[in-house]
């Protein structure tokens, strides 16, 4: 499975805002990083001449990318399908990307980045409606129940990740027992759910020149 290895604090730079460390106090070391350093990373970031319009759009479009942790084949396949929806594109692409297995458990706080929430799936720890899923692109559906494994040793990893995110931002279309460890799909997404100031109709129109 092909995936974003690298440093992770420069890509949150570059885009400007804070990719991969909801789950995590503003005062730990990697997020006071990013509020001491607010401008892109390289030597003559801060000189930088004016973004065009192309520019401004591109940005929109790795934002969202980086967000998910998609790749550019991966993304064009899912905006490929956006675009045969009915509706908006722009909102059905963020639809798609939301109902991601990884994300579904990171916006549960089952985890605290979506690089825990993507390991955790890909080593089989949750289970949906019962079955074991290790498939992170894993797409849920209205209704569908995502928990841990029964094992004591994930339980106990899961409570520890609850704690960490407890008051943290929690989707409407998810329903989540922390007590009994489960969430519940008990809608489609919608654009309000988003919680990441994403300009999706710059990425429409980028993607579908």
């Amino acid at each position: 499975m092909a995936r974003y290895t690298g440093p992770k604090i420069k890509q949150c730079r570059r885009e400007g805002m804070n990719l991969f460390f909801l789950g995590q106090n503003t005062s730990s070391g990697k997020v006071a990083v990013l509020q001491r350093r607010d401008y892109p990373p390289g030597v003559h970031a801060q000189s930088r001449r004016k973004v065009t319009d192309y520019g401004v759009r591109l940005r929109e479009k790795q934002k969202l990318k980086r967000v998910f942790g998609v790749l550019e084949r991966q993304f064009k396949r899912y905006f490929a399908e956006a675009e045969r929806m009915k509706g908006n594109t722009g909102e059905n692409l963020l639809t798609l990307l939301s109902r991601r297995l990884d994300n579904v458990v990171l916006s549960a706080g089952f985890a605290t980045t979506l690089a825990q929430a993507r390991q955790m799936v890909n080593h089989g720890h949750y289970l949906v409606n019962g079955k074991r899923v290790t498939i992170p692109s894993f797409r849920v559906r209205a209704g569908d129940v995502v928990q841990p494994r029964t094992k004591e040793n994930t339980k106990k990893i899961v409570s520890g990740f609850i704690d960490v995110n407890k008051g943290g931002f929690r989707p409407e279309w998810l329903s989540v027992d922390d007590d009994a460890m489960s969430v519940t799909v008990t809608t489609l997404p919608k654009r309000e759910d988003f919680q990441f100031p994403i300009q999706e109709q710059l990425i429409v129109e980028l993607c579908s020149k």
